[in-house]
């Protein structure tokens, strides 16, 4: 299994898709709390709905409990402290007992991507959402962001 992860800033719609595409991306896993704001572009939901469907034949799903809440990006985008920001967001996923949650629901599928703003995953909550999934259900899945 793959997990890819992809933030869509800094990335036009034709990019953005391309690189979707050649990875043969069948599921977008949206890990946003808010897909619908202006800044969302292409992206917003039921836009990224139907590319999805029509440019990729792949799924979209929503999945606003895997990201971090008001509180804590409130925090960090005050002190810019990552370890702190990495530490309350992974509580805030066992609070939501995520793992729990999704264990028998089996979400992901090969080749779903994590997608979230952030251009790059370094500093982003879709690779630790991606890390945690890899070390509780899916062991043996390869991670790549794109």
């Amino acid at each position: 299994m793959t997990i890819y992860t992809i933030g869509y800033t800094k990335k036009t719609a034709e990019e953005f898709f391309n690189i979707l595409k050649q990875h043969n991306i069948r599921q977008i896993v949206d890990v946003r709390e808010n897909n619908t704001s202006q800044l969302a572009g292409f992206t917003k939901m039921n836009d990224l709905r139907f590319f999805a469907k029509e440019i990729l034949n792949a799924s979209y799903i929503h999945l606003p409990e895997l990201a971090p809440d008001k509180n804590i990006r409130e925090i960090y985008k005050k002190d810019k402290d990552w370890t702190r920001h990495e530490e309350s967001f992974l509580e805030l996923m066992q609070k939501r007992a995520v793992i729990e949650k999704f264990r028998s629901a089996n979400i992901f599928v090969d080749h779903c991507v994590l997608l979230c703003s952030e251009p790059l995953a370094d500093n982003c909550h879709r690779r630790l959402i991606a890390e945690l999934f890899k070390d509780a259900i899916y062991t043996d899945a390869l991670i790549i962001h794109l």
